[in-house]
């Protein structure tokens, strides 16, 4: 299993690329958590709070396909290091101004969001000419999502700890310069100075013109429902097995799910298409939901959520290899943006969803929602299949063409039944 890993870490590039995105990224990572430790520091209400952090996650939402579309139409280094200075400005102007006045708080966090740099599609763009092989750029997509669940489990931590030790205003501060460094650390790499795009054809809808995307980003929507909805249903049972000391093992039991079950995936090399493969993980996905509605005590829902988590990352990792089959030409980091956005949007609705829920019904309500909304991802790529199944290119195309700085055709491995 360790020998994958090490494989790409040990190619050339690869341990600074994967490095600065997931430093670069920090920002976002930590920004709802930051801005609502910075309103209460700041003796703002948790509604307030709440709002600003809402305000930053839609336009975030609305600006990484944005700036995806930039990106594969001027190259990384023009558009991700402006985005990345624009955004950590942005959020050091909320920092210094506070909440008031109300208005400029919330221009400056929906500037922070909309100006996030895309260094996640701008990674995945990367690989196949950093790594060549193809089983090797999977294995770097399972790398890449396991990599995420360690983010975003230690940046919370972070966060919390810059509070303690400095202030909030500090937090916020220190957490986006370093979040320049790592966009900086990225942009100035030789393979993301030469990456160069394919050819795309002039179309508004750009990567959304295709079908077997559309219908990738419908299936992960409700994905992201149901991962949002988790996070609110868990709070009430929380609250009736330990508080919130619970409420943290639970939270933190999804990540390792998902870690383990990154880890585990990644390490073997898989057979077949990826859209039939997907369908796999995203039904046991949707079963290993099931179990939280029976809430046992709380060593039992520890582990139980802990199950729940094992195939998320397994299904990002196989909707990333999806991404770049169905990507039409010249669009690939304006798709892989598209993902990010889609399962955002989700979890947003899922925690919206589920508070009325659980108001109205209890946490066993609440963790039906998860269940409901894995089974209604798994209909989407049932009824999708045939679409899917076709992607938007074939034939063998030399991994090092999308580095080639004379725009060569933008790789896409031929993966047949192999991927």
């Amino acid at each position: 299993m360790a020998t994958g890993y090490l494989e790409i870490l040990r190619a050339k590039h690869a341990a600074r690329l994967l490095t600065g995105t997931l430093v670069g990224r920090l920002p976002n990572a930590t920004a709802a958590i930051a801005i609502v430790l910075f309103v209460r520091a700041e003796g703002g209400t948790y509604s307030l709070a709440g709002a600003l952090a809402a305000v930053y996650g839609v336009a975030n939402a609305v600006g990484q396909p944005l700036l995806g579309r930039l990106v594969d139409v001027h190259g990384q280094p023009r558009v991700q290091l402006p985005a990345a200075l624009a955004s950590a400005l942005a959020m050091a102007a909320f920092a210094f101004v506070g909440t008031d006045p109300l208005p400029l708080a919330y221009a400056a966090v929906a500037a922070a969001g909309l100006f996030t740099p895309p260094l996640e599609g701008g990674l995945r763009a990367l690989w196949p000419g950093v790594l060549r092989r193809e089983d090797q750029v999977h294995t770097a997509y399972a790398m890449d999502a396991v990599a995420q669940e360690v983010m975003f489990t230690v940046g919370p931590l972070l966060v919390t700890l810059c509070v303690s030790v400095w202030s909030a205003q500090g937090a916020l501060l220190l957490l986006n310069a370093v979040g320049v460094v790592g966009a900086l650390s990225v942009v100035v790499s030789p393979p993301s100075r030469a990456w160069r795009s394919a050819p795309r054809a002039a179309h508004w809808l750009g990567a959304l013109r295709s079908p077997g995307l559309l219908a990738l980003l419908g299936a992960f929507l409700f994905i992201g429902v149901a991962l949002g909805s988790i996070t609110v249903a868990s709070v009430p049972y929380a609250d009736d097995h330990g508080g919130d000391a619970v409420y943290g093992w639970l939270m933190a039991a999804l990540g390792l799910g998902a870690l383990v079950g990154g880890v585990a995936y990644g390490a073997r090399r898989w057979e077949g298409p990826p859209e039939r493969r997907l369908r796999g993980l995203v039904a046991l996905l949707a079963v290993c939901y099931l179990p939280l509605t029976l809430m046992p005590g709380a060593v039992a829902m520890v582990a139980l959520t802990a199950l729940a988590g094992v195939f998320l990352a397994p299904a990002i990792a196989c909707a990333f290899v999806i991404v770049d089959r169905h990507a039409p030409r010249g669009t690939v980091t304006e798709a892989f943006s598209w993902l990010v956005t889609t399962f955002t949007v989700g979890a947003s609705v899922g925690t919206g969803l589920t508070g009325p829920v659980v108001e109205a019904g209890g946490a066993s309500w609440g963790f039906t929602v998860p269940a409901v909304a894995g089974a209604v991802s798994l209909v989407v790529l049932l009824a999708t299949g045939r679409v899917m199944a076709v992607p938007a290119g074939s034939g063998v195309v030399a991994a090092s063409s999308e580095n080639d700085p004379n725009r060569a055709a933008e790789p896409r491995f031929s993966s047949g039944d192999r991927a």
